[in-house]
């Protein structure tokens, strides 16, 4: 039997993959930097971090660039599967990021912020870089979060239930522009037929996920897992009965929150309480 070769000797990693492609299409095209920035009107600088692998772009400048070098739908095609690319987040959660990219449902309780994929691209920039991100690591990991979310946006995307305490509609961003779109993406994201939105108020009493973030993901083999975590610690549960248990627990705080229509009243009130304009 003749030994197997490698086709094209690329890297088999999506992030690393797009950015070698991107690399090549503009040696074989030979064009500099800024000249494919005067082609296609974006900075130079956009397209560098890309061939670094620092940046994935948008899906529009990654477009205009399957439009420039005529290869329709394949850098498209790489950009999809190095933003839904597991390996990009934190040892800690990868393993939770591929199960729920196979979810068939999901349920959320959020204790003091939305669950990430609710979160606008503002708030999430803010809550990576209080967590110490910066720089390219910062960036990676924003667009970690923002491509996640992707999932709920497809024709078949998953029913998810969320349920957000008081605490997290108080917590606002220290630019109240920012916190005001956070606020406007929570009401537009209320009113998608997918996505079912509870508040849980204040005075609602004591109850099992107090201080406990957690999320349910319903899988396609009729397995649910859960992921409970707090500021210090994370953990992903698949033990069925304690999945049941936390389950049960969730279906508790769920009887205390408001219906859908009142909490999407809820935060409609809250935001008419937010300045329109940075008081900075």
């Amino acid at each position: 039997m003749p030994q197997r070769r490698v086709v094209t000797g690329r890297s088999q990693e999506p992030r690393q993959r797009f950015a070698e492609e991107l690399r090549l299409l503009r040696a074989e095209r030979g064009v500099s930097l800024r000249e494919l920035a005067g082609e296609l009107g974006w900075d130079a600088s956009n397209f560098g971090k890309m061939e670094s692998g620092r940046s994935l772009g948008s899906p529009e400048v990654v477009e205009a660039l399957d439009q420039y070098y005529g290869t329709p739908g394949l850098l498209l095609a790489l950009w999809e599967l190095a933003v839904a690319d597991p390996s990009q987040f934190k040892e800690r959660y990868r393993r939770y990021m591929t199960l729920e990219a196979e979810a068939t449902s999901l349920w959320h309780y959020a204790v003091t912020m939305p669950p990430g994929l609710l979160q606008a691209p503002g708030y999430v920039r803010e809550a990576l870089a209080a967590g110490g991100l910066k720089g390219d690591e910062l960036e990676q990991q924003v667009e970690a979060r923002i491509g996640r979310q992707k999932m709920l946006d497809e024709e078949d995307a998953p029913p998810f239930r969320v349920i957000l305490f008081e605490a997290v509609l108080r917590n606002s961003l220290r630019d109240p522009r920012e916190w005001r779109i956070q606020l406007e993406h929570l009401v537009k994201a209320s009113e998608r037929p997918n996505i079912t939105l509870h508040v849980l108020p204040f005075g609602s009493g004591l109850h099992g996920l107090v201080n406990t973030n957690v999320m349910f993901l319903r899988l396609s083999d009729a397995r649910t897992v859960a992921y409970a975590e707090n500021d210090v610690w994370g953990e992903l549960v698949e033990e069925t009965s304690r999945v049941e248990r936390l389950h049960r627990t969730y279906d508790a705080v769920r009887d205390l929150a408001l219906n859908p229509a009142k909490s999407r009243t809820f935060i409609l009130r809250m935001l008419e309480e937010v300045p329109c304009e940075s008081s900075t």
